[in-house]
């Protein structure tokens, strides 16, 4: 089924690579017009390019989405340039690991700053836009099974992902009682191929100089015996924004190969 989205708007955070990548990817094939962001100009420009070049529609904005200024001219930029906004995916974070024993005061605010402090300004800057067309939205934010359960030397990570999930089911009641049509849920990918295993490798793997081994991992933890890729993201992100999923908000979409089956 093509063109589940034609005529949308979407923005889409920490869309230069990975799972946002593969969700701005997904969202244009489908007919919308994805607004990427991120720190990183050069493979922003380059999904946009991508996306362009396989007859999409899409641009890019430099965003650091720690800054609420920030945040009030993208969303600005969107009403003026295209006058609407239907979906939001709050996908921009980072992942710090190591023992709590350790961890700076530093580089836990810095987590919390992009993981968590990101989307809920992402979502106080979005609904008014999204209000304003009367058609309702969607609102994506993209937390992790460390949001879930716990984890051994991640506990910031935990602690920011956990609190993605709550944030989460709270907007949604609140959009629900303001009967303004936007939905809220949040997605938990497991062990996925993105960057992010770069800087967290040391935190599942203690001793490596090198990322994880993935395949090795999902081969012994994961019940299907694979790992994800953004596709595998990008599917439950395409449906959750879609008017399939019209009736379902406040919900944790689970996309592990089996990996928190209890």
């Amino acid at each position: 089924m093509a063109g589940r989205v034609s005529g949308k708007v979407a923005l889409v955070t920490g869309g230069a690579s990975g799972i946002g990548r593969g969700c701005a990817e997904k969202l244009a094939a489908e007919g919308a017009f994805v607004v990427v962001t991120d720190i990183q100009d050069a493979l922003g420009e380059e999904v946009v390019a991508g996306i362009l070049k396989s007859g999409g529609k899409a641009e890019y904005r430099h965003q650091d989405v720690t800054d609420e200024d920030g945040w009030a001219e993208i969303v600005d930029g969107i009403k003026a340039r295209h006058g609407r906004l239907d979906f939001l995916v709050n996908n921009a974070g980072i992942g710090i690991g190591g023992s709590i024993l350790e961890m700076t005061l530093a580089n836990w605010r810095r987590q919390t700053a992009i993981n968590l402090d990101g989307v809920f300004l992402g979502t106080k800057h979005s609904i008014p836009l999204m209000r304003a067309s009367g058609q309702g939205g969607s609102i994506v934010n993209i937390s992790s099974v460390a949001g879930l359960k716990g984890s051994a030397n991640l506990a910031g990570y935990c602690a920011t992902k956990g609190g993605v999930r709550l944030f989460t089911k709270a907007v949604a009641m609140e959009c629900a009682n303001a009967r303004d049509g936007i939905r809220v849920n949040s997605v938990h990918p497991g062990l996925i191929e993105t960057p992010i295993w770069t800087t967290v490798g040391e935190a599942v793997n203690p001793g490596a100089n090198a990322p994880p081994d993935l395949d090795a991992m999902s081969a012994m933890a994961v019940p299907l015996g694979v790992k994800g890729w953004p596709e595998d993201i990008a599917n439950g992100v395409l449906w959750l924004c879609s008017d399939e999923s019209r009736y379902v908000t406040g919900q944790e979409l689970v996309i592990d190969g089996g990996l928190t089956v209890r």
